[in-house]
């Protein structure tokens, strides 16, 4: 490995800050005295959040030596091994030899391509500089493996694409404000955050055919080199086709098992341990996010089909081209998104399936703490009693009486013979807070 491109590297973006970009809701820590470290799905925004950091260090007084900053996705880089890290520490101490390493800030970004990176940052930390960001587009890097290596001094900054308030913040749109036209364009926005998703690119992106091929380069991506360059796979269309198949089902419990017997129906071979393997390896580069079924028996929990949502409504919808509108699903899809973006340390999310079904059963530690029905509209009777039953039932499983409906566009309190109430929020509202 040449130094001479590891120190071009690094003077290449310095001279590139600050950078133009829009931020996000959330900042990363700065001086904490941990390792940061930014897991999340490719494109959605770690390198903008780590780039918004340096910036704002700067702007605070922060000299542009100070930044340390080495991107191994690059392709010269990503044949590195364990052994070559140093080097990185050897450009940048040759290019400021009188620069206090403790006063640098490190960024590493897509680190988790080199094998054998934990120790390098654990040293890094140990001997040089507490301030160190590392991001990735791999489940590893929030796994216990990183936290023993690391010895609990991560601080976590998982990132999603964006939330609907940044949506609304990258297309221009006021978010409190209560004039009509206003909440007009907000009401216009949700519909299309609901359907194509929040990838920061895509949405910055005007033509919409521009939008979908971008979305299909970004499966393509995650699909080749992240499942099988990464993991070793191989089989790579049954790969293709069992990914859409779980992205088909999105919102209802996915067996495994049965997905297996319509691949060999079809002629073709691979094994149901495989398929457990390639769940698990596609929710590792967080393309799905899986909810497990509720029970208070943890065995149960463990044995149920759970569902799989997708990381992104316009991926999906990029990758499937359904031709027929999924407005409920995706819409299901944006409220488990929220959830989970907005969980704490001690929330677990389920879903409850009886008789009825609850679509969301939010745990706090050892409580319940919201039940949560979804449906586009409530216009229907049918619907609208099915939507109720299920929250009822699972109410009554689990003690809970703090009962949301979410839907698209409509609100209302209902008072139930029993005694309970369900909020029903339109969901526009309820992402924001309003």
């Amino acid at each position: 490995m040449d130094k001479l491109y590891i120190k071009t590297q690094i003077a290449m973006r310095q001279a590139e800050f600050p950078t133009d970009l829009i931020k996000r809701e959330n900042q990363l820590p700065v001086n904490c005295g941990k390792i940061v470290t930014i897991p999340g799905v490719r494109r959605c925004g770690k390198t903008s959040r780590m780039e918004a950091t340096v910036n704002d260090l700067l702007a605070s007084g922060v000299k542009r030596e100070q930044f340390l900053w080495v991107s191994f996705d690059d392709e010269r880089l990503v044949r590195m091994t364990s052994d070559d890290l140093d080097l990185v520490i050897e450009a940048y101490r040759e290019m400021f030899p009188d620069m206090e390493m403790a006063s640098v800030y490190m960024f590493f970004d897509e680190i988790q391509l080199i094998e054998g990176w934990e120790y390098f940052v654990m040293r890094l930390y140990k001997h040089y500089s507490k301030n160190i960001y590392i991001s990735g587009s791999n489940a590893t890097m929030l796994g216990s493996e990183l936290k023993s290596v690391l010895r609990g001094w991560p601080e976590e900054e998982e990132t999603l694409p964006l939330s609907f308030k940044e949506y609304c913040g990258f297309k221009g749109i006021k978010t409190d404000s209560w004039l009509e036209s206003d909440l007009a364009k907000l009401r216009n926005a949700f519909f299309e955050y609901n359907n194509e998703g929040g990838f920061p690119e895509v949405v910055l992106t005007q033509n919409p055919l521009q939008k979908v091929k971008r979305l299909q380069t970004y499966f393509d991506t995650m699909l080749l080199k992240d499942l099988v360059e990464h993991y070793g796979l191989s089989n790579i269309e049954v790969l293709r086709y069992y990914l859409k198949r779980i992205m088909g089902n999105l919102t209802k419990p996915t067996s495994i098992r049965a997905i297996h017997g319509d691949i060999k129906s079809r002629g073709l071979k691979v094994s149901k341990d495989d398929l457990y393997e390639w769940a698990n390896h596609a929710c590792g580069i967080f393309m799905f996010l899986r909810v497990p079924n509720y029970s208070k028996s943890l065995q149960k929990i463990e044995s149920s089909q759970p569902k799989y949502y997708c990381i992104d409504n316009g991926l999906r919808d990029a990758v499937l081209l359904p031709m027929s509108g999924d407005d409920g699903k995706k819409l299901e899809n944006t409220v488990f998104l929220q959830l989970y973006r907005h969980r704490t340390p001690v929330d677990r999310i389920f879903y409850y399936q009886g008789k009825g079904e609850c679509d969301f059963v939010v745990q706090s530690g050892v409580e319940i703490s919201r039940l949560i029905q979804v449906t586009w509209d409530m216009g229907d009777e049918e619907t609208r009693r099915r939507e109720i039953n299920g929250l009822v039932e699972a109410a009554e499983a689990t003690g809970c009486d703090n009962l949301f409906i979410i839907t698209s566009d409509s609100s209302e309190e209902i008072k139930l013979d029993n005694g309970m109430e369900i909020h029903v929020l339109s969901a526009w509202r309820w992402l924001l807070g309003i």
